[in-house]
């Protein structure tokens, strides 16, 4: 699409299914949010004394 002469991006709709596909495209890079979405968070502390 660039010839090479700007680095392209893929987003939107992209995860463990359909990264390998969005990837054999050819852009340079890719964004995912799936990994984060999805993820369940804990409750985290520290303390100093």
């Amino acid at each position: 699409l660039s010839n090479g002469k700007l680095p392209l991006e893929a987003s939107g709709n992209i995860d463990e299914n359909t990264i390998l596909a969005v990837a054999k495209t050819g852009v340079d890079y890719i964004s995912t949010g799936s990994i984060t979405k999805n993820i369940q968070a804990i409750d985290l502390s520290l303390r100093f004394n």
